[in-house]
C-alpha cells in the first residue's frame, strides 16, 4: 500500500464497502504510516456495528492531491493542522469532526517577533521589512500570521532570499524552513522579524535562550486549534457519528493510549465547540485570502 501512496490509483478506496481510509499528506509516508496505522487498528474492530471491517491508509504529496482523494470519495478520514484543514474544507467540502489536543495543549497562537534594539515595536513597524515564516503548509509560521498581516492593511511580497531588499510598503517574506532557523535569522539580523507557535517561542531547542533575551513579542494571533480530524463531506452520517465516539472516548481508555501517542503526541480528541468553530472559521477566511492575493 505505501508503495501506492501517492499514485492516483490503488487498492485504498472510500468507495469499498466497510472499509475506513485515512489520509494524511505527507513527504515522509513510511514515518506517517508508523504512526497513523496504531490508531486506525485501534478504532476499525469498534465500528464494526456500522459495517467497518477494514482500515486503510492513504497519502498524498500534497493538500491539491488530497481534496481530490475527498472529492472523488478516497478518502474518509483526515488528520491534519488548522490551516491545511481549513485549505481542504475549502477546496474538497471536508467537514471538522473533532479538535485534535497534542501533548495536552488543544489550542494555541502564532507570535511575531524582533530584536529588541530593531526599532519594531508593533505590526505596522514591519511595513517596508523582512520577515522569515517556516514553510508554506505551516499553520502556526504562516497560514495564521500571514492572513493576521493581511487583516491589518499590510501586503506581502515574496523575496529571493533573506539579503533581498524590499523596495514598497509591503513585508518581504522569505521561508527559512525550520523554527530554529526563523530565530537565528532575526537574531543575527539577516530578517528583521520572525513569527512561530507561542509554543515554539517556550521551547529552548527551537527559541535558544540565548537569542530571545535580544528579542521581543511584536504581536500574536488570535488562538485557534492545534490540529484537526476532518472528514467527507458525504460520509455516512452512522459511520461519522461512530468515527466521532469512538476517537472522543478513546482518552478514557487505557487500550488508545500508545496509538494515540503514536498518533502526533495525541493526548485527547475534543468536540468542537462554538469558540473552535469561529475559530476555525476564520482561519478559512485567511487562508483563503492568503491563497489569494499572496500566492
Amino acid at each position: 500500500m505505501l508503495l501506492a501512496a501517492f499514485s492516483s490509483v490503488g487498492p485504498a478506496s472510500a468507495a469499498d464497502d466497510g472499509v475506513l481510509v485515512l489520509g494524511r499528506i505527507s513527504d515522509d509516508p513510511h514515518t506517517h504510516y508508523e504512526q497513523l496505522e496504531p490508531l486506525l487498528d485501534y478504532v476499525v474492530p469498534r465500528m464494526a456495528d456500522v459495517g467497518i471491517r477494514e482500515g486503510r491508509i492513504l497519502m498524498a504529496r500534497d493538500s491539491q492531491q488530497m481534496a481530490s482523494y475527498l472529492r472523488r470519495g478516497r478518502v474518509d478520514w483526515v488528520t491534519e493542522t488548522a490551516g491545511t484543514g481549513m485549505l481542504l474544507r475549502e477546496r474538497a467540502g471536508a467537514e471538522p469532526l473533532l479538535v485534535t489536543e497534542r501533548d495536552g495543549t488543544s489550542h494555541y497562537h502564532s507570535v511575531f517577533f524582533a530584536r529588541r534594539d530593531s526599532g519594531i515595536d508593533t505590526l505596522e513597524d514591519l511595513r517596508g521589512r523582512r520577515i522569515a515564516f517556516q514553510r508554506p503548509s505551516s499553520t502556526s509560521a504562516y497560514f495564521a500570521p500571514a492572513g493576521e498581516l493581511l487583516a491589518n492593511g499590510i501586503e506581502l511580497e515574496i523575496l529571493l532570499s533573506p539579503v533581498d531588499r524590499i523596495e514598497t510598503a509591503a513585508v518581504g517574506y522569505v521561508f527559512a524552513r525550520s523554527e530554529l532557523n526563523i530565530a537565528t535569522w532575526v537574531h543575527k539580523e539577516l530578517v528583521d522579524a520572525g513569527v512561530m507557535s507561542n509554543l515554539d517561542w517556550i521551547n529552548p531547542r527551537r527559541m535558544p535562550p540565548a537569542f530571545k533575551t535580544d528579542l521581543v513579542v511584536i504581536g500574536r494571533t488570535d488562538d485557534y486549534p492545534r490540529a484537526v480530524e476532518l472528514v467527507r463531506h458525504d460520509m455516512d452520517p452512522r459511520v461519522r457519528a461512530r468515527l466521532q465516539q469512538v476517537l472522543v472516548e478513546a482518552a478514557a481508555d487505557p487500550a488508545a493510549r500508545e496509538a494515540m501517542l503514536r498518533f502526533f503526541q495525541t493526548t485527547r480528541f475534543l468536540p468542537i465547540d462554538p469558540a473552535s468553530e469561529q475559530a476555525l472559521r476564520r482561519m478559512q477566511t485567511g487562508v483563503a485570502r492568503v491563497r489569494a492575493e499572496v500566492e
